[in-house]
């Protein structure tokens, strides 16, 4: 433990009984995390395998791996789970699977998929009737209700709407074989709940949990916390309830206060000293988040100088804001000789990078904008992975309807729904279905020709898939199925080709390196992965949303668009969600680790007319003292206007060759 501070020390020490970790920003928690782990596992407290660190993104989760290994050599690290809550009710329905009326080998939905089902279940619905039913569905299973439950306790006639969606999906979902991502919360918590065996059973194979960004959980993840950790209590709670910003997903910060009424013997330690930010930029944050109450305050400082103080801009409009964001950026990358992966832009909603892209492409900048197609949204990716969820789960209509049509093999929509009523009535799956000689015979000679083939072609992949890896098999799929086929006819040029069958390519070695496990054991795992999850910018500048921004940090880091309406947000106000608009700002503000921009647009158009707004209310909240304000300050102006000349003509000048 050289080199921690005593509270982080304390924190490693406590293994006896519930804990919970304050951690402010950038306070070092996940090295708390990682040595805890370590030490425990050196000094024999708990073996490897009994201890599971909970995180809730796949990136964090492989960081953590990654930094356990480097710090535990050997294969004494191997055993622990670090995985996210959705992984591990993963791994508990893939072993209990019979327990919940499973079959081995079942499909996990994606939201395409689910939303596939509620088309199919609401003919002629629109976007937002569909949207509000699975919204009813999916709050009522992260309530841990079963779609009986949620009938008896809806009371409106939209929790009662509701309730009967939810009756039919989960139908829809048990012939299929399969679970959507809600429930792989909700089936572990109701087997644990009420299955004494399984509870037991669990609670031996994992002695000891640490949960990372617990101010994150909802109420049914808390609800699995303790049904691992018992009554003891074994377990430490890692969070920071000044960085709770996802209310409007289901996280319930008040689950900070719960632990203390469910566990009285909850010690509280505080971890306030940071190793991110330059002092100045923690003065802000502190006066910021000051004006929420806490049942826990903390006051983070730090060892490290004051910095400069924050600049704050008052731009005409959007174009003219990213047109100065762009400009200071390039100049403070010839000023520092700075990378352009130091400099991070961050908005409140994805629809204000537009403006700041194209002032980005004008200066020639190279930047990456966060959020953009993931890769498993990827065409090519998500055909092959159909593949893989119908070779090891045949009940999967879904995963089937996509295979079957990728590549096209003749077999028509009409054809397709006549398979489908026929299936239905032979109470079959579609893929059992064309296995019959008797539903083949009731379709047209061609597309039953080709049904015939695709299963044929499905046989000889699932008999390859139990001798080879994983990754091989992947590759396998595309070339027997047709997919590298069709995708060459395609494609237009070898360019565009390449850049497609390299998506192949990496999808397979997702895929490698998998010790002891099958396909249909990597494919679930694989569906757990998010879009950010896969989010390499390299040496670029990177344009984000402030949700997406947490956990990161930058050297350098400018926040657009603070006004009144966007930060805090209009609809945030109208449903009193104030003090969260304020705890997503301080998140942003706790990004910069050397010096912070804020910036916002005084003027603009809506609806095609010109609007005046007015400058965030959050300013207020900021010491007067920390902030540069252009104008207010004749000195520092002049001081850095002169700056830029001399660095613009230094720059002629480069060019130039003098």
């Amino acid at each position: 433990m050289q080199g921690m501070n005593s509270p982080q020390q304390e924190a490693v020490r406590h293994t006896e009984g519930p804990l919970l970790v304050l951690a402010g920003a950038g306070s070092g928690k996940t090295r708390v995390i990682i040595e805890k782990i370590a030490q425990m596992v050196q000094k024999g407290r708990y073996p490897a395998h009994r201890i599971a660190a909970i995180t809730f993104t796949n990136k964090a989760a492989r960081e953590m791996r990654e930094r356990l290994a480097k710090r535990v050599r050997g294969d004494a690290a191997e055993g622990v789970r670090i995985c996210t809550f959705h992984a591990l009710g993963l791994n508990i329905v893939q072993i209990d699977h019979a327990k919940l009326g499973l079959k081995r080998g079942f499909s996990i939905f994606d939201p395409d998929d689910v939303m596939a089902q509620f088309k199919d279940l609401m003919p002629g619905a629109d976007k937002d009737a569909l949207y509000g039913a699975m919204n009813l569905v999916s709050k009522a299973k992260n309530l841990a209700l079963s779609p009986e439950k949620a009938a008896a306790y809806a009371k409106s006639t939209r929790e009662k709407e509701g309730a009967h969606w939810y009756a039919l999906y989960q139908e829809r979902l048990q012939a299929f074989n399969a679970v959507d991502f809600d429930d792989l919360i909700r089936l572990p918590l109701n087997l644990l709940e009420t299955d004494d065996e399984a509870r037991a059973a669990w609670r031996e194979r994992i002695g000891y949990v640490l949960v990372d960004e617990y101010q994150d959980t909802n109420d049914a993840q808390y609800r699995l916390l303790k049904a691992l950790a018992g009554e003891q209590g074994q377990f430490t709670c890692v969070g920071d309830d000044d960085q709770s910003i996802y209310a409007w997903r289901g996280a319930n910060p008040e689950n900070i206060d719960t632990l203390a009424r469910d566990y009285p013997s909850l010690r509280v330690i505080k971890l306030e000293q940071n190793y991110r930010c330059s002092n100045r930029v923690l003065r802000a944050a502190n006066a910021l988040i000051a004006n929420n109450p806490h049942t826990h305050p903390k006051q983070l400082w730090s060892e490290a100088k004051d910095g400069e103080r924050i600049r704050v801009w008052e731009c005409n409009d959007e174009a003219h804001e990213a047109e100065k964001v762009a400009a200071e950026i390039q100049f403070m990358a010839t000023k520092h000789g700075a990378p352009w992966s130091d400099f991070c832009v961050l908005f409140r909603g994805n629809h204000q990078s537009r403006a700041m892209e194209k002032a980005m492409q004008m200066l020639r900048i190279p930047y990456h904008l966060s959020g953009g197609t993931a890769f498993l949204e990827r065409q090519e990716v998500k055909d092959i992975l159909s593949w893989v969820r119908v070779m090891v789960n045949p009940d999967d209509d879904s995963a089937f309807l996509r295979a079957v049509q990728a590549p096209g093999r003749g077999v028509g929509q009409t054809t397709l729904a006549k398979l489908s009523e026929l299936a239905r009535n032979k109470h079959l799956s579609m893929a059992h279905a064309i296995a019959s000689i008797s539903v083949l015979q009731q379709l047209p000679t061609r597309a039953s020709n080709a049904l015939d083939q695709f299963n044929e072609t499905l046989h000889q992949l699932r008999q390859y898939a139990t001798q080879h890896p994983p990754d091989q098999v992947i590759r396998h799929i595309a070339e027997r199925s047709g997919l590298l086929a069709q995708i060459r006819s395609e494609c237009k040029n070898e360019q565009l080709f390449t850049l497609r069958k390299n998506n192949v390519e990496e999808l397979a070695s997702w895929f490698e390196g998998g010790k002891g496990q099958g396909i249909a054991d990597l494919a679930s795992q694989l569906a757990l992965f998010s879009r950010n999850d896969k989010d390499d910018a390299g040496n670029q500048v990177r344009l984000m949303s402030m949700h997406a921004a947490k956990g990161l940090e930058f050297r350098f880091v400018f926040i657009i668009g603070m006004q009144e309406g966007v930060l805090p947000h209009e609809a945030s106000l109208e449903e009193g969600r104030l003090e969260e608009e304020r705890r997503l700002l301080y998140v942003a503000i706790t990004r910069a680790k050397e010096q912070l921009w804020m910036s916002y647009a005084s003027g603009g158009k809506k609806w095609g007319e010109r609007v005046t707004r007015l400058p965030s209310r959050f300013f207020e909240e900021l010491p007067a003292a920390e902030l540069h304000r252009d104008g207010l300050d004749p000195e520092a102006d002049k001081a850095r206007s002169q700056e830029r000349s001399e660095n613009a003509l230094a720059n002629i000048r480069a060019m130039l060759g003098r």
